[in-house]
């Protein structure tokens, strides 16, 4: 839960949200929506998600397009991305690697030149190393990140830090969320995550559900508006000189994962053991966010899964409308 005085300090302000159609995107939407502050949302999604704040339609990969659309703004939510499951990021590198890297110096140096005052990059768990724990401190400026994806959200985190050290901007933060799932997520099948393409197929009637791996990895799953709520905790608290890790706080295998969603849903799964499981664990430590800007995730996986499977069963199609990247 946000607390009263962080929602009041954005009344009258100025936002860009980056990704607002997205899953995180459309969340921090709805959160500041109520506070009286003057939304605009930058999409290449054609839809719209909320009547009353403003729809930008727009390349954030154009340089001048960003110098533009960043005018006359106090604060950026920067959350734009390009999803990719494992498959799509492996094969497809330079389509996932390329306009990320694009869209975050853009967006980053439009805000710099029109002296926003605040900014929130929101970078991922691939910007770490393979680590079975990911704790901010024992992160090492010289380690490797997971793939090309994390190498992106790696250099614009650096970006944020070579501002901070030559110009001083103090208000620019970062966070790292872990494995977000929830309503308005990527359902598209070439190239969603475990959750969507999970939810794609029990609704389209896969029988049975086939499971990559035996089950057995062990995943941090967050609800959307937790992540959301934690975002905008970063911008309001700022995260010093780093970045805070943004996740549940609660270990989830995928089998887990699978008899939860059995438990409302009736379907069939089998697990695939001949296909990749990929990292056996994967945890984030969430305590600096707890500390550093108050970061309280409270949605428990049962719960927001049947929130995600409800949205979807009523916006099965809206993955065809939105940007693929993959595509182009």
């Amino acid at each position: 839960m946000i607390r009263e005085e962080v929602l009041d300090s954005f009344t009258s302000k100025n936002i860009l949200v980056t990704g607002g159609t997205g899953l995180i995107g459309r969340q921090v939407v709805d959160i500041l929506g109520p506070t009286g502050a003057n939304i605009k949302i930058v999409s290449l999604d054609k839809l719209k998600i909320n009547q009353d704040i403003e729809h930008v339609f727009g390349d954030l990969t154009d340089f001048d397009f960003c110098k533009v659309v960043c005018s006359d703004i106090d604060y950026v939510f920067h959350i734009a991305g390009i999803g990719a499951s494992v498959k799509a990021a492996k094969e497809k590198i330079a389509s996932h690697f390329v306009p990320m890297l694009m869209m975050n110096t853009n967006v980053l140096e439009a805000s710099r030149l029109n002296k926003v005052e605040k900014v929130v990059y929101t970078s991922s768990v691939g910007a770490y190393e393979h680590a079975e724990i990911f704790r901010e401190s024992e992160y090492k400026l010289d380690s490797i990140p997971m793939d090309f994806a994390g190498w992106a959200k790696r250099m614009a985190e650096e970006q944020v830090y070579a501002y901070k050290v030559e110009y001083g901007l103090e208000g620019y933060a970062v966070v790292r969320p872990s494995n977000v799932y929830g309503p308005g997520d990527n359902f598209n099948p070439i190239n969603s995550l475990v959750i969507p393409s999970l939810i794609y197929r029990i609704y389209n009637k896969d029988d049975p559900v086939i499971i990559w791996g035996d089950g057995s990895a062990i995943r941090d799953f967050v609800y959307s508006k937790d992540v959301a709520e934690g975002i905008i905790q970063a911008l309001y608290y700022g995260t010093r000189s780093g970045f805070v890790n943004l996740g549940s706080g609660r270990p989830c295998t995928i089998r887990d994962l699978a008899e939860t969603l059995q438990s409302f849903i009736d379907f069939n799964y089998v697990f695939d053991s001949s296909k990749t499981t990929g990292a056996s664990k994967r945890i984030m430590d969430i305590s600096l966010a707890k500390e550093m800007i108050h970061y309280d995730p409270l949605t428990e996986i049962e719960w927001g899964l049947k929130e995600t499977w409800d949205w979807y069963k009523s916006h099965p199609d809206e993955h065809k409308v939105k940007f693929n990247y993959f595509d182009q």
